[in-house]
C-alpha cells in the first residue's frame, strides 16, 4: 500500500467517524428508546452500537471493497497478506452510554499486515477527535499533542482497566502499589478514552490486564504518534485475543514498570 492510498483513507476515516458519530450521538440523547441486550456479565451491547456499526462497514464497503473488517459487534476475518484491515469499535463504554454517563467514544485504526497504519478515537459528546497516521504526528481536532512531562507517578493521574475476562487481584496490586508510590488512579468506563487521555497529557498512564483490539488500535495509533510509550498491542493474536495494555508518559515508563512487575508478584503469591 502506497503512502497515497493510506491518506486518502485516513481523510476519509476522519469524515466517517464523526457521521457515526453523530448517529450514536442521536441515540444518547434519546435514552427511552434504545433497546440494549446482555453479552455478559458487566457486558452489554444497544442498538446504537450496532447500528452505528454497520454504518461504518456499510461507508468502507462502498468506497474500499476489496479492504478487510474487524468489528465488535459483527466480527469479520482475518485478512490476507498486504490486504488492509479496518478494526473498529463503534461505541466503547456502551455501559456508560446506555447509563446516560458521556464517557464513550468510537475508535477505528486500519492494519496493514499486523502493523497499525492509522488511528481515530471520536469522543462526540465533546467533539473531540483525536487521529493521527503513522509518521505524521497526532493530533486533537487538528492541534498537535503530546504526552504529559512528568517524571515520576506523584505528578498525575494514572488510569486502570477492567474487564471481567480478567481477575480482580490483577489490578487491585496494581492500584495498591500506585497508593503506596503516592499516586492516584482513575478509571473513565472505556479504555479507548482512557487510553487516549494519555496521548494528550490529561493522564501519566494506563494499564488494563486485557484490553481487546476494537477497544484499543485506535487509541494505540495515537499514543505511538504523540510520543508515549505503549506496548505492541498488534503481537501474537493479539487482534482476535486481545492482549494486556500498557502506555505511559516516558517520564514514568520505568518506575510503573518495576511497580507492575511487584504487583504481578503480589498477585501470584
Amino acid at each position: 500500500m502506497t503512502s497515497s492510498d493510506s491518506e486518502k483513507r485516513f481523510e476519509f476515516a476522519k469524515r466517517l467517524v464523526r457521521d457515526a458519530g453523530d448517529l450514536a450521538l442521536g441515540y444518547f440523547r434519546d435514552l427511552s428508546s434504545l433497546k440494549v441486550e446482555s453479552k455478559g456479565l458487566q457486558d452489554m451491547a444497544s442498538q446504537a452500537d450496532l447500528e452505528t456499526e454497520e454504518l461504518i462497514r456499510d461507508r468502507i464497503a462502498s468506497a474500499y471493497p476489496k479492504d478487510a473488517f474487524f468489528g465488535e459487534e459483527t466480527g469479520g476475518l482475518e485478512p490476507a497478506a498486504d490486504q488492509g484491515l479496518w478494526v473498529v469499535d463503534p461505541i466503547d463504554g456502551t455501559a456508560c452510554f446506555v447509563a446516560g454517563n458521556a464517557n464513550w467514544c468510537i475508535s477505528i485504526a486500519y492494519v496493514v499486515n499486523a502493523r497499525i497504519v492509522f488511528g481515530l478515537v471520536y469522543d462526540p459528546a465533546r467533539d473531540e477527535l483525536f487521529a493521527a497516521l503513522r509518521g505524521r504526528g497526532a493530533t486533537l481536532n487538528g492541534a498537535p499533542i503530546a504526552p504529559a512531562p512528568a517524571t515520576d507517578l506523584t505528578q498525575g493521574q494514572f488510569s486502570v482497566g477492567f474487564s471481567h475476562r480478567s481477575k480482580p487481584e490483577q489490578v487491585v496490586t496494581v492500584i495498591d502499589g500506585l497508593l503506596r508510590a503516592g499516586g492516584m488512579y482513575v478509571s473513565s468506563g472505556s479504555g479507548a478514552l482512557g487510553l487516549i487521555q494519555v496521548a494528550c497529557g490529561r493522564t501519566i498512564g494506563y494499564y488494563e490486564p486485557h484490553i481487546n483490539s476494537w477497544d484499543c488500535y485506535g487509541a494505540v495509533a495515537v499514543l505511538r504518534e504523540a510520543g508515549a510509550d505503549v506496548c505492541d498491542a498488534e503481537a501474537g493474536n493479539g487482534l482476535t485475543q486481545g492482549c494486556e495494555i500498557i502506555a505511559t508518559a516516558p517520564g514514568v515508563t520505568a518506575e510503573f514498570a518495576a511497580l507492575l512487575a511487584a504487583a504481578k508478584a503480589a498477585a501470584k503469591g
